[in-house]
């Protein structure tokens, strides 16, 4: 996907989040998180990813039901490698967690941002 179209479909999520994206960027934004800066709907290559902090290197990807059709299961799996095989580190966060256990939702997040990196 040429950039200008990546830049351009990342500013028109930005517009149209889920109630869920809502959610956790009231949660992320403003470095309200360790002081760690986040990005929503960030372009990362060819992908977009829903939020990203370039400090650590982390995506964190907000997922619903729509995640557990087979073939999304495979697409968000090239999509996590490729990702990972160009230095960052992806979490997968369950919408429904967002809204039931937002604590819990957000201490991960910091446990994924605090940890040491592999190599």
């Amino acid at each position: 996907m040429p950039k200008r179209i990546t830049k351009s479909r990342a500013r028109q999520l930005r517009r149209s989040m889920t109630e869920g994206e809502r959610k956790l960027w009231a949660l992320l934004r403003r470095k309200q998180l360790a002081g760690f800066r986040f990005r929503r709907q960030a372009p990362i290559g060819p992908f977009i990813a829903d939020f990203f902090c370039a400090e650590a290197k982390l995506i964190v990807e907000l997922d619903g039901a729509p995640h557990l059709d087979e073939e999304q299961t495979y697409r968000d799996a090239a999509r996590t490698s490729w990702l990972e095989a160009h230095g960052c580190r992806v979490i997968r966060i369950w919408n429904i967690d967002v809204f039931k256990r937002p604590a819990d939702v957000t201490e991960s997040i910091h446990r994924a941002l605090t940890a040491p990196r592999q190599s």
